[in-house]
């Protein structure tokens, strides 16, 4: 580790511990060149796989994609933002759980019908419509089954 005052890299580590937001390590660092201290934090990284879109390309995950596709579906719906976040973390969390370097986007789509299924029957409809590309009355009508089979009840 470089000191941010002189670019040594004769730094030391004198004291470690827990941050206060428990997800990483916070150390105080002595230089041995210009005896002066300082922080860093140490933190894991997470990465995210790669999209590959149907056309074969491949690009980054955006996570802000992904809210704003879900809030298309959500708009005007009575869903907490709360209720949003959670779904996103744990759409995220599968598709890290898959513990693959790159996924395709049919992937992420059914975890976002999986959670607007849960979340709003109408937004479940209005996603899996375009999403599934439904062309004509009989799917439309399935789709509408799959949203009531959610909770066994009807659309409301």
């Amino acid at each position: 580790m470089k000191c941010p005052f002189c670019a040594s890299e004769a730094t030391q580590v004198v004291e470690t511990r827990l941050a206060d937001d428990n997800t990483s390590i916070r150390r105080r660092r002595q230089c041995s060149a210009c005896d002066r201290r300082f922080t860093t934090y140490e933190r894991a990284e997470v990465m995210m796989p790669a999209v590959v879109k149907s056309d074969g390309r491949r690009v980054e995950y955006q996570k802000q994609k992904l809210r704003e596709s879900i809030n298309l579906a959500l708009r005007k719906r009575p869903v907490k933002t709360q209720d949003v976040d959670d779904a996103i973390a744990r759409i995220e969390l599968h598709l890290l759980g898959l513990g693959k370097r790159e996924i395709d986007t049919r992937v992420i789509g059914e975890a976002v019908m999986r959670e607007l299924q849960e979340l709003d029957k109408v937004a479940y409809i209005r996603y899996g419509s375009v999403y599934r590309s439904v062309g004509d009355l009989d799917a439309f009508k399935n789709l509408i089954e799959q949203a009531g089979s959610a909770t066994g009840g009807p659309i409301e």
